[in-house]
């Protein structure tokens, strides 16, 4: 998944699981357990029927997360993410309007991403 990298605090990293991505802020790396606890900050949704190699998440659904709970995962899941990609994503994040950002759907949409993940990579979890 992730390349071997030193993240550093306040670095937003991205995660990728099927047709979503997550980005989070790294609050903490803990090396000796090689664990990351990091802040989400959106999830960006493909579309369905979108091309999984043209990973264009601004055509997607996004979703706020940054009221929600943070998360302690094996480094190891994590990748840098890209500056442009998250800086277009964080102008789309802020210009969400108030009826968009549904936190209770929000809540759902990571619990499942988290789901998804586990299912995923159930080795990197022990």
């Amino acid at each position: 998944m992730g390349c071997n990298l030193q993240f550093k605090t306040g670095q937003i990293v991205s995660l990728e699981c099927g047709d979503a991505c997550l980005y989070a802020e790294v609050i903490q790396v803990v090396e000796s357990r090689q664990i990351c606890w990091a802040r989400p900050l959106m999830l960006a949704v493909l579309e369905s029927g979108k091309d999984a190699f043209d990973r264009a998440w601004e055509d997607g659904t996004l979703y706020d997360l940054r009221e929600g709970a943070d998360l302690l995962w094996p480094l190891n899941l994590f990748q840098a993410a890209v500056d442009v990609e998250v800086i277009s994503l964080l102008t789309q994040l802020q210009s969400l309007d108030a009826k968009k950002k549904d936190a209770a759907m929000a809540s759902r949409q990571l619990r499942d991403f988290v789901d998804r993940v586990w299912e995923a990579h159930p080795n990197a979890f022990k």
